[in-house]
């Protein structure tokens, strides 16, 4: 994360430089073919619902996630069948995530369809979190 000098804030680079056109096109169509499940979280975090803006299949590093707020350096994975067997590059992109400052919330595809107020309330309790933390002196 490097620093804006005009305004002092955090600024992110988020797409590696040397994949982010791939990495954006491969986005571009995530975005264009998304699971029920992330359609319908979708609709939920769109627009500035839950106070701050969420972007959706966005590029960290080399990696895509399903939704991110970057403001509060939260990520949210949705998991489908796309997921299985992927059990050591879910942790690598976990382990690179954490690295780079961001919290990682992961939820299976079941419960996004069929428990969506549950999940949007983990959603809001970790970006009550970040706030509070982001709050402490350091």
């Amino acid at each position: 994360m490097a620093r804006d000098a005009r305004r002092g804030k955090a600024r992110w680079q988020t797409a590696r430089a040397d994949l982010s056109g791939r990495l954006l096109r491969e986005a571009r169509r995530m975005r264009h073919t998304q699971t029920p499940a992330e359609a319908l979280l979708w609709e939920h975090l769109r627009r500035y619902q839950l106070g701050v803006h969420f972007r959706r299949q966005h590029a960290i590093g080399r990696f895509i996630v399903d939704f991110c707020c970057l403001g509060a350096q939260l990520v949210i994975e949705v998991d489908g069948a796309s997921h299985e067997g992927q059990a050591a590059r879910d942790t690598e992109r976990a382990a690179h995530l954490a690295d780079q400052g961001f919290r990682v919330l992961r939820f299976s595809n079941h419960s996004g369809l069929s428990d969506v107020e549950s999940v949007i309330r983990i959603v809001r309790n970790a970006l009550t979190e970040s706030v509070r933390l982001q709050g402490d002196p350091p």
